[in-house]
């Protein structure tokens, strides 16, 4: 592959599918870049595969397994044939339908990198297509009209480590390889510590996305935690739903809080001087934050009308903001304990609210 092509996969292409997490990449250390730019790549490939609704669940299966093994070394060009054709022509986004026209032309970047590189790409794609797996099986047709729910909080802590927790592990690898000695904590803490960074973004989306996850089907809230409050996954679809269901967001607010105090942990413990890699972190912890502070005072938060979403100028507003305090522990932990309050404060008035006479 010649080195024009290597640069629009990584550079403008990414670019295109990767929306706010490119601005992220922009800013990462360059030895960083190319190994999580192309992991991201695969994956985002490997997700619209997934996704794709008009083909059916068991197709995009086989599909989606094709490409992990090509991923570890198993090439398959009839697969990749039919993912350009079949799959690429059902997208109406033009960018997504590139990158799977071109998923030869990036598998081929990952012979070029570093043998250690080569093999945190596999395991991380690996990792996350086994998420994606888990979503194909566990799910009904999108079309089917039927409500499936993760049984217990276990399977949804299991998702979030296979959809997002193991990127935060890949991320702390990356840094102990790229930039040795700017860590100084033990491995073993910071992959911990990545891991529940990387669960605290996945459980933002869960609660951010649940109304339109319902009407395709798939209901990530437990039914253990919705039958403690009374609630049936499809009474989810009802219009009095949010009000009856906000217990079970104040519930799974709390242990996102939970988790976002890890990921702020983990971004207090990148030395002052990286800043790059503090900003790195720091964005999404600000915007996952800022997230859960319009989920907590949304009470229509299960109306798909009504999405809990930070707008396009806030995020740049955020990455303003971040400027004048990235190398400040005391103004970072002021910042977000400020947000976390404002989450416990809502919290705190729904309950009162709930048992008000």
């Amino acid at each position: 592959m010649n080195n024009s092509s290597r640069a629009f996969l990584l550079g403008p292409l990414l670019k295109s599918v990767s929306r706010s997490f490119y601005l992220t990449l922009r800013i990462l250390p360059a030895a960083m870049r190319d190994p999580i730019g192309l992991a991201y790549l695969l994956a985002r490939a490997a997700d619209t595969i997934a996704d794709t609704s008009l083909i059916s669940p068991q197709r995009r299966l086989e599909w989606l397994l094709s490409l992990r093994r090509q991923v570890n070394g198993a090439p398959d060009d009839g697969a990749l044939a039919s993912i350009a054709g079949e799959v690429a022509g059902q997208q109406t986004q033009p960018d997504e339908r590139a990158l799977l026209e071109r998923l030869a032309e990036a598998l081929a970047i990952l012979p070029q990198l570093s043998r250690d590189d080569q093999a945190a790409v596999r395991d991380i794609v690996t990792t996350l297509t086994t998420g994606m797996e888990f979503d194909l099986r566990t799910f009904p047709d999108e079309t089917s009209g039927h409500i499936v729910a993760l049984r217990e909080f276990g399977e949804l802590d299991r998702y979030t480590y296979l959809v997002a927790g193991c990127v935060g592990e890949f991320w702390t690898k990356m840094t102990y390889a790229h930039m040795p000695g700017t860590l100084k904590a033990a491995p073993e803490t910071m992959l911990a510590l990545g891991v529940r960074f990387g669960k605290a973004l996945q459980m933002t989306n869960v609660l951010r996305d649940c109304a339109r996850d319902l009407r395709i089907g798939r209901c990530y809230l437990p039914e253990t935690l919705l039958a403690r409050h009374g609630i049936a996954p499809r009474d989810l679809l009802q219009p009095e739903s949010s009000a009856r269901a906000r217990p079970v967001l104040f519930d799974l607010l709390r242990t996102s809080i939970a988790l976002f105090q890890d990921a702020v942990d983990y971004t207090l413990a990148i030395p002052a001087t990286a800043v790059r890699l503090r900003l790195a972190c720091l964005w999404p912890i600000m915007i996952g934050l800022d997230t859960l502070v319009l989920l907590a005072r949304n009470e229509a938060w299960l109306d798909p009308g009504h999405i809990s979403k930070v707008r396009r100028n806030d995020v740049y507003r955020i990455m303003a903001a971040s400027l004048p305090m990235v190398a400040s522990n005391g103004m970072l932990r002021a910042w977000t304990s400020r947000r976390m309050r404002a989450i416990e404060a809502e919290i705190g008035a729904g309950f009162s609210a709930a048992v008000r006479p």
